[in-house]
């Protein structure tokens, strides 16, 4: 059985593996490649893999590794705040169109003017050695994963990302890569990253 799909317990002990390991660490074994990594899982899984989250930044702290954990919703609310937009939003949204409303969050969630350069200071604030990014189905679709992963390949560069995504990343010669949100949306071409399943120590 592919790691991927088998019991969380048996994800955990690959994934602590991987992210704790100095071949991970030291970017080696992707070639001259971004050090992005996607971490697939299924939709449904959605709390079991927060909390294998959780365990993962604790124990990897607990190793002495410093990991920045940015949940995309939650950076997008403060964004929101810091612009005095989030009440107003909250009282707009019950009475506005979707499309009304994307255009409204459209200029603030911008991935390459907003959404990447606050991400930006909070990796300057921390220095981590690894990156992780979650919240990636709360916030589609006025964030968008590839392109959040196309504006963040000069940001996010000497230490690896891991991309915590709710779907299936797929990769053939014939069709090249996917990442099929939520196993349902079959949009998102993306070459430039690595199933972590995938990485071996």
């Amino acid at each position: 059985m592919r790691i991927g799909s088998g019991p969380i317990h048996d994800r955990y002990q690959h994934l602590l593996s991987v992210i704790t390991s100095e071949r991970f660490l030291k970017l080696q074994g992707i070639g001259n490649e971004v050090p992005f990594f996607i971490c697939p899982y299924k939709p449904d899984e959605e709390q079991a893999m927060q909390r294998l989250q959780k365990q993962l930044r604790e124990k990897a702290s607990q190793l002495g590794l410093n990991i920045l954990h940015i949940n995309l919703y939650d950076l997008s609310v403060d964004l929101l705040k810091q612009r005095g937009l989030w009440e107003q939003i909250l009282e707009m949204e019950p009475e506005i169109s979707k499309t009304e409303l994307f255009e409204t969050l459209d200029g603030v969630l911008d991935c390459k003017s907003n959404l990447v350069p606050a991400i930006a200071d909070q990796i300057n604030q921390q220095m981590p050695d690894v990156l992780f990014i979650s919240g990636i189905g709360e916030v589609y679709p006025y964030i968008r994963t590839h392109n959040l992963l196309e504006n963040m390949q000069s940001t996010a560069k000497g230490f690896p990302s891991v991309f915590f995504f709710p779907g299936t990343y797929s990769f053939s010669v014939e069709t090249g890569a996917y990442l099929d949100l939520f196993d349902r949306l079959h949009a998102s071409k993306y070459y430039r990253a690595f199933d972590i399943y995938n990485y071996e120590v």
